[in-house]
């Protein structure tokens, strides 16, 4: 029974209401409206899927009986092909009337298929003028599609002239030759390949089987920082997104918690172990009627590095990346569990190819790939958008890392610590061998010896050997081996030392907005940076002319002496047993250290002599 606003008791009427207690298995959860989400329609939970995205190929072939409006010359004739927001061009054919081109152009479309493809023929009159000769659209939902590299049918299409509304009648129609696929034999990249969630072709027909299951419970997040203002005091309207192959979730929105609970459960079938799931918490803002939804944090959790069955359950650090540096926005806790249902399937995983055989029998450019992931990225974003609760655009971008791959000198750092840290085996390796040389440990030094000699007199021990060795340091670092899931480190991606000034430029749009006497300083430190890189890819350039410089007769001395070196050696390697010549040489290497000199080799300072074409440089 209604009441009035001061609990008079006025009969105003009476209004029914359901009241329940549920779970997340009720079908009407995303639906309802829960007490601690505010009753707004964007804070509601949503499972979206993105859209299913296809290769499209365009091949132009050629084009004929093309008219130009400059009867007193041949037109320089171009192809245009336009789908959606993507364009690309061929080549400029000069001087012909039937221009001949055989390119391929290549474009991402998501179903359902919206935009038609748009052929434009035009002519280049001047650079900056370009003339239409004719022009026709090609719906995609009459294209063939195909899951692998067989060649489909060409087809002439005429392309018309239009001058406002009016078609202007000419003697002769041209046309242009294409063959036009959709290609489903590929994986349309919209993440990068190094966090995937996906590596499935897009014909679902020559899918693999799943090898199992993964379950994600979303319960909470502790020790959250404000993000924006509410009544003079600072607020946070938290939710998860969760992304894994096709699949999106989006839990509800907290309102105005800084613990908020979500105890949220999902659930997605594995394809391929080697794969990411990746998981971000925001702020929404769109309750205040705020313009962009702010990043709280992210989470990547690798499934290989899961044990199977094994339920894990730990708290994640939640870290931005800011101008100012990095700071930890709070903790978000996850429960994981990646379930298998064959354990021969998931093994002979590991013995495939990463990416479908597509990309390997008809391989596309790495800068080729990099345009296509833009576009799907954008088209994902695009359609993602459109539902409802949506999920914005600036969370797509921020889940699927759209700038992944711009310039950032604290990410440069970064990478070449971790090529040094890969190096630093081998570098340990070459330091202890010196030390053997050099006999700083005898007793060591005299066990290497033994252990030489007799791999020289049963060679068929060293394969054994090595693989044993390689069995038995993988079962000491066994018990080293991590008890969680790793996440995000600043310290290895050089966040918690990177310059404010680099942070600032990383942050920097293209083209920038920052002034001359701020964007002067970068330009110049790039320049170092990019002079250091130079000099050692120029070092390397040397060494690798050294080598061919050896047979290429540019210094005939250091070739003849090179040449008359080979030969004696091969008439005493043909007359001196195998063994006894590996014995002369590891006793060589490993002489006594008085036996030794500090000043170089005769072989090292023979190569060091030799040409390089460094001298040919302007």
């Amino acid at each position: 029974k209604l009441e009035g606003r001061k609990g008079e008791a006025k009969n105003l009427g009476e209004i029914m209401l359901s009241v329940w207690m549920g779970t997340q298995a009720d079908e009407a959860l995303p639906d309802a409206w829960l007490s601690d989400t505010g009753g707004h329609s964007h804070t509601r939970s949503k499972v979206y899927l993105s859209p299913k995205l296809w290769y499209v190929r365009v091949n132009v072939i050629e084009a004929q009986d093309l008219v130009a409006s400059d009867k007193g010359r041949f037109p320089d004739v171009a192809v245009k092909v336009q789908l959606g927001f993507q364009i690309l061009k061929t080549k400029i054919v000069h001087n012909t009337t039937s221009p001949f081109w055989n390119e391929d152009l290549l474009f991402v479309a998501a179903e359902p298929f919206e935009d038609p493809l748009l052929i434009t023929v035009e002519d280049m009159v001047t650079p900056n003028k370009d003339e239409v000769l004719g022009k026709t659209q090609i719906p995609l939902t009459s294209v063939i599609k195909r899951v692998d590299y067989r060649q489909v049918g060409p087809k002439w299409y005429n392309v018309e002239k239009h001058h406002g509304d009016q078609k202007k009648e000419n003697k002769f129609i041209s046309r242009v030759h294409l063959r036009i696929c959709l290609d489903g034999g590929y994986h349309v990249l919209d993440e990068s390949t190094h966090y995937s969630s996906d590596l499935r072709p897009t014909a679902k027909q020559i899918w693999k089987r799943s090898i199992g299951v993964l379950e994600l419970g979303i319960l909470g997040a502790n020790n959250m920082v404000p993000m924006k203002t509410k009544d003079g005091r600072g607020s946070t309207d938290a939710y998860c997104v969760a992304k894994y192959g096709q699949k999106w979730v989006r839990t509800r929105t907290i309102v105005d918690s800084f613990s908020p609970k979500w105890n949220e459960q999902y659930s997605w079938e594995v394809y391929d172990p080697c794969t990411v799931l990746t998981l971000g918490v925001f702020d929404n803002c769109q309750l205040q009627n705020g313009s962009r939804d702010s990043a709280i944090g992210k989470v990547r959790i690798r499934l290989s590095t899961l044990e199977t069955n094994r339920v894990y359950s730990h708290r994640y650090p939640l870290l931005v990346l800011q101008p100012a540096g990095v700071k930890k926005m709070g903790e978000v806790e996850l429960v994981v569990r990646f379930s298998l249902s064959s354990f021969l399937h998931m093994m002979n995983c590991y013995t495939q190819p990463v990416l479908p055989k597509m990309h390997y029998l008809r391989p596309l450019g790495v800068a080729q790939l990099e345009s296509l992931r833009n576009s799907a990225m954008k088209i994902v974003a695009l359609r993602l958008s459109r539902a409802e609760p949506p999920l914005r655009h600036e969370v797509v971008q921020y889940m699927l890392d759209v700038d992944s791959n711009m310039w950032s000198m604290r990410r440069s750092k970064a990478n070449c610590f971790r090529i040094m840290s890969v190096l630093s085996g081998l570098i340990a390796v070459a330091k202890w061998f010196d030390d053997i040389c050099h006999w700083k440990n005898p007793i060591t030094t005299v066990l290497v010896h033994i252990l030489f000699l007799i791999l020289i007199w049963y060679p068929e021990l060293i394969l054994p050997t090595f693989f044993l060795y390689m069995f038995l340091i993988g079962i000491w670092y066994y018990r080293f081996r991590p008890r969680h899931p790793p996440h995000m480190d600043p310290v290895l991606s050089h966040a918690d030392t990177a310059h404010p000034d680099e942070l600032d430029e990383e942050f920097d749009t293209i083209p920038t907005t920052k002034i001359h006497e701020v964007v002067a300083p970068r330009y110049g430190r790039l320049r170092s940076v990019a002079g250091k890189i130079q000099t050692v890819l120029g070092d390397i350039a040397t060494q690798g002319e050294r080598f061919q410089a050896l047979l290429s007769w540019r210094d005939p001395r250091a070739t003849a002496i090179f040449i008359t070196f080979c030969l004696i050696a091969a008439i005493i390697l043909y007359m001196t047993p195998f063994r006894l010549v590996a014995i002369l040489f590891g006793f060589y290497v490993l002489r006594h250290p008085r036996f030794r000199s500090k000043m170089p080799g005769v072989a090292m300072n023979f190569f060091r002599r030799l040409p390089a074409l460094s001298d040919l440089m302007l």
